[in-house]
């Protein structure tokens, strides 16, 4: 459950925390486009690079290594899953290029998990929906989006709970086969999704108590206005497009095979 702990806000001073988040957001967006546009490593490891300045100017080091542990076993899936297919379908041989290749999509999920880690412990949910309002989202959409981005780190952490409170009580998680396993987790849902519609009945409750929609016209405490840092991340963000896509359609990448002399 760890790497929902990407999804969970820090409140933290911090310059990246003061950034708009709807230039995060674009600049999250151009991170995301230009690891599609690659499928060679090297660009990965510099788009994986790119993030660490913010990580620690946002001082998020220790949430932001829990989400990438956390994601670490669909990345190691990604991995197997592409050697194991490029091993069947060459023939029973496994190309260097081919390995090369396998890592470079896995560190392809790795970048875009960081990326969006970043930016939601980075981002307030109440920052967050006021930027998709003005945005032109409508407030129902926004509203159910940042409650949705408040509630995943929390139900995660509830099944963390709660599946300790079941090891407790003698429930075994990691024996016995597929099949075994997975039914061992029904005691771990039940709970979970008892819990979840509890907790769903409980905000609908507070919301009718609140006349929640009764006003078409709303206003807001806060209001987003673009900073120094802003433009700079705006002009970065721009660079990082162009030459993205300058790269992908002019240059030659070599792989690392090539440039330590592996065929």
């Amino acid at each position: 459950m760890s790497v929902f702990d990407g999804l969970k806000f820090r409140k933290v001073s911090s310059p990246i925390h003061n950034l708009d988040p709807r230039v995060k957001f674009v600049y999250v967006i151009c991170i995301f486009v230009a690891a599609i546009l690659f499928r060679d490593i090297l660009p990965m490891i510099v788009l994986f690079v790119m993030q660490l300045p913010f990580v620690f100017l946002a001082r998020v080091q220790r949430q932001w290594l829990r989400s990438l542990r956390g994601a670490a076993f669909l990345a190691s899936f990604i991995f197997i899953i592409n050697i194991v297919t490029t091993y069947f379908t060459k023939s029973y041989t496994l190309p260097v290029a081919d390995v090369e290749n396998a890592v470079a999509m896995t560190m392809r999920f790795v970048v875009l998990v960081e990326s969006f880690s970043v930016f939601f412990l980075t981002t307030s949910p109440d920052h967050l929906g006021l930027a998709l309002e003005t945005s032109r989202v409508p407030y129902e959409f926004a509203f159910a989006f940042t409650t949705a981005v408040r509630f995943v780190p929390v139900l995660a952490e509830e099944a963390q709970t709660i599946m300790d409170a079941q090891k407790a009580r003698g429930l075994e998680l990691e024996k016995g086969g597929l099949m075994k396993r997975i039914r061992n987790y029904i005691p771990i849902l039940i709970p979970l999704i008892v819990s979840a519609i509890r907790r769903s009945l409980e905000l609908a409750e507070a919301m009718e108590s609140r006349a929640w929609g009764a006003c078409k016209k709303r206003t807001n405490l806060f209001a987003l206005r673009l900073r120094r840092g802003d433009y700079v991340l705006i002009a970065l963000t721009i660079i990082v497009l162009v030459v993205a896509i300058y790269t992908y359609l002019f240059l030659s990448i070599p792989t690392i095979a090539s440039l330590i002399g592996i065929v």
